[in-house]
């Protein structure tokens, strides 16, 4: 039954803007002209789903199909919705829908997909046997080769049909988007797009009518049983708890039982984890059927499907005590509702589960995590570095030539040889490296050379910037890679930069004054600046809303800043003024980056998806929709390959900026996510939240491998030495904490039985990894920068007790 559940809905959306053509080539999948494909994963079997590449265009024309391993059904964007039958169809009816199904899937030469169906179909006739009430459970079997059909034609948007229970939402979405502006965010993350074309249509599925009364004694019957079960299985069933509780609640309130649903509340609410409290208070404000309607939580819950990830005895104990209770009404919510990824193996401990549960649609699925990912660095272009005297005598004084080869390395991955696991060097076209940027290189490495190697022994001394008297209320921060300039976004709605060297900003000189200059001369770009405009301080007005989000470009030439006004703007540090605001989001945009090698860069906001831009393109190149709540923190993969976004859902995903698919979910968080970093080497993230703890993954083998508990409020920055030695985490508790990362990384458990499973075995206790605590009067930190010779920056506005 759980295998036929309906996998989690992923949009991908690529919008092609008019004008010139983009460094990344469109898609197979891309429809015609202005419009935009998306690529909805759903599958018939717990293996990998089916691909459904749905895309419309201007015209209307149908996309292109991409061929998978599962279900491939593209339908054209006038097509209408697909068929689904009533849930009262009778048993032949249904047996038409299955092998019709069959037949489809035979034609269509998709072997395993079949089989998985027939295999299924065996498996509810079973049920009917064994269950002593054919109707109710024959009825399930129609839905679930409902579900299927469904799945197989993919829908047209617009207001689709009511979909029966047990269809899930609709198979297949297309996104259309134009070039006036991107797909109105609704809630594309959760399936349903353009703001909820037809909420009832959602909703229908709690038309379930149960004998209310007996809501009670049903999840009585279910705690006590669970309860009473094996310590081993206990701790896996008890996850049900708190997704029953959600939609048995849920479904009272739809229909209309609303003192039955207040009880019911009452005497349940305190049994779920403390981690779901924030959701239970969205929940115990909703009481009426009215209520259900606009409410975001609770449609996030009703489209996406809650994944619990169970060992196949526990699963076979809950089926078998489900089936002779006859506990019809659990079973339903439980085939709906729920997505059970079973795995062959010892149940799970508490420690084990609890590491990874807390988010909003339970645990990600096993499958989502199996896709390779190239975390390798880059190789580097050759640049000959012309040695200073300096440099050999420092080299000298040092006595070990260590410093300078392997430090080289641990920068950008400079050796000859190529990163086996890193992308192909053209796998996305990246701008071509300008004589400046050479420069800039040919510095870095020899700060490298000078750079302190850090360790248990050795720890970095901390430079703290403290904005003072900013009652504009100071909201982001950044700090160039060569740490001379730093900027603020404030709440005040405007972005402030600073010189941190003695060397002042200058704006360049009017085009008069310009044309008087000689374009020969070799100071051409000291003559350009004008003397008269030098100051520390530089204020960038344009935003009308508060500035969430700030990050320089690699070069320095350029500077972003996202705001509450639902725009990016790029600023000039040359001329300190806007060149191009970019509109695509249309609330709140809370971060910003660009990419290490300049030209690409991500958003991400309160409309729950994140966008991939270049700077010469006034529209997105890619939409990363998939997240339930809103984008919070965004940042590149140091090969500018991937992108990783953290959300309010309590997920970390990992989106590919070739072809705009998730290809990473990491939960365990029990908040929403404020901070992110990637190792230097590409292979290890570090997440932070509002639960205060940094969890650590590992990109590869989709694992978490690390949890440090010390911070005890939101960390709100997370940053790596130069040389991935040291993990920095800065919070809104005043402290900067730093971490041994190298110890925490090694001897890592990324067996094969590890990964199938996620029987992950964190160490107890992080202190051992803890190296060093370090308290700011009352300033919280907002941002952490490592210098090249390995300096820590730290900046924060004081906050008056």
């Amino acid at each position: 039954m759980a295998a036929l559940a309906e996998e989690q809905t992923e949009v991908a959306v690529k919008l092609e803007p008019e004008g010139p053509p983009t460094l990344l080539p469109p898609q197979a999948g891309d429809g015609a002209g202005e419009g935009g494909g998306g690529t909805t994963n759903n599958g018939p079997s717990s293996g990998g789903g089916g691909n459904v590449a749905a895309s419309s265009s201007a015209g209307g024309d149908g996309g292109t199909p991409k061929p998978s391993a599962a279900v491939s059904a593209v339908a054209p964007a006038g097509a209408a919705p697909a068929p689904t039958a009533a849930p009262e169809a009778g048993a032949s009816h249904d047996r038409q829908t299955l092998l019709a199904v069959l037949q489809f899937l035979r034609q269509s030469n998709l072997r395993e997909a079949e089989e998985a169906l027939r295999r299924e179909a065996r498996l509810l006739e079973e049920a009917v046997a064994g269950s002593g009430a054919p109707g109710e459970v024959d009825g399930a079997g129609a839905e679930a080769a409902n579900a299927l059909l469904s799945r197989v034609t993919a829908s047209a948007p617009g207001p689709a049909a009511p979909d029966p229970p047990g269809t899930g939402a609709s198979g297949a979405t297309a996104v259309s988007g134009s070039a006036t502006g991107p797909a109105a965010p609704g809630k594309v993350g959760s399936v349903a797009v353009e703001d909820q074309p037809d909420v009832s249509a959602v909703l229908s599925a709690y038309n379930q009518q149960g004998d209310p009364t007996m809501y009670e004694e049903y999840y009585s019957g279910l705690k006590h049983f669970i309860e009473c079960s094996l310590d081993c299985h206990r701790a896996e069933l008890s996850q049900l708890f708190y997704p029953l509780f959600v939609h048995m609640y849920l479904e009272l309130v739809y229909n209309q039982h609303e003192n039955e649903a207040k009880s019911f509340f009452e005497k349940f609410h305190g049994d779920q984890e403390c981690y779901y409290q924030d959701d239970l208070r969205v929940l115990s404000s909703l009481t009426k059927k009215e209520h259900m309607k606009g409410n975001e939580t609770m449609l996030d819950f009703r489209t996406s499907k809650f994944v619990l990830r169970i060992s196949r005895d526990s699963y076979q104990l809950l089926k078998r005590h489900l089936q002779e209770k006859q506990n019809n009404q659990i079973w339903n919510i439980v085939q709906e509702h729920l997505y059970i990824d079973i795995f062959d193996g010892m149940p799970r401990s508490k420690q084990q589960i609890d590491a990874m549960v807390g988010s909003l649609a339970g645990e990600a699925k096993r499958e989502a995590n199996k896709s390779k990912v190239f975390f390798g660095l880059l190789k580097e272009p050759e640049i000959e570095v012309p040695l200073d005297d300096e440099d050999e005598e420092g080299e000298n004084e040092e006595g070990k030539p260590k410093k300078k080869k392997p430090k080289k390395d641990s920068i950008g991955s400079k050796s000859k040889k190529q990163d086996p696991n890193a992308p192909p060097q053209n796998r996305i076209p990246l701008p071509e490296l300008k004589d400046s940027d050479k420069l800039d290189k040919i510095m870095n490495m020899k700060e490298t050379t000078k750079r302190v190697r850090l360790g248990p022994d050795c720890l970095p001394s901390i430079c703290f910037y403290t904005f003072l008297n900013a009652y504009q209320g100071l909201t982001a921060v950044d700090v160039t890679d060569d740490s001379s300039l730093i900027a603020g976004g404030f709440a005040d709605s405007t972005v402030r930069v600073w010189s941190v060297t003695p060397k002042k900003l200058r704006s360049v000189k009017q085009a008069a004054d310009l044309s008087l200059i000689d374009k020969e001369s070799d100071d051409v770009l000291e003559r350009i600046m004008d003397e008269k405009t030098a100051s520390e301080l530089k204020i960038l007005y344009g935003h009308s809303g508060p500035v969430y989000g700030a990050s320089f470009s690699p070069d320095r030439n350029y500077l972003l800043s996202s705001s509450e006004d639902g725009t990016v703007r790029l600023w000039s540090l040359q001329t300190f003024t806007c060149l191009v605001g970019y509109k695509g989001h249309n609330y709140p945009v809370w971060d910003t980056q660009f990419s290490p090698y300049g030209y690409y860069f991500v958003s991400g906001g309160h409309d729950r998806v994140a966008r991939l831009w270049a700077t010469d393109h006034y529209q997105p190149l890619r939409i990363f929709a998939g997240h339930l709540a809103d984008v919070n923190c965004t940042r590149f993969h140091p090969n500018s390959n991937y992108v990783a976004t953290g959300s309010a859902d309590r997920t970390v995903r990992l989106w590919d900026v070739l072809n705009g698919n998730c290809v990473r979910i990491f939960t365990g968080h029990k908040g929403p996510i404020h901070s992110l970093t990637f190792s230097p080497n590409g292979r290890f993230l570090a997440t932070g939240a509002t639960d205060g703890r940094v969890l650590l993954w590992d990109i590869g083998h989709g694992l978490m491998v690390g949890e440090l508990k010390g911070h005890t409020d939101t960390v709100c920055s997370l940053r790596f030495s130069r040389d991935g030695e040291i993990l920095a985490s800065g919070s809104m508790d005043n402290t900067v904490r730093l971490w041994d990362a190298v110890k925490a990384f090694e001897d890592l458990e990324t067996d094969d039985f590890t990964t199938a499973t996620g029987h992950i075995n964190l160490p107890e206790n992080s202190q051992e990894l803890l190296l060093g605590t370090y308290m700011t009067k009352s300033t919280p930190v907002v941002h952490l920068h490592f210098t090249r010779r390995n300096l820590v920056l730290a900046a924060g506005a004081y906050s008056p007790q």
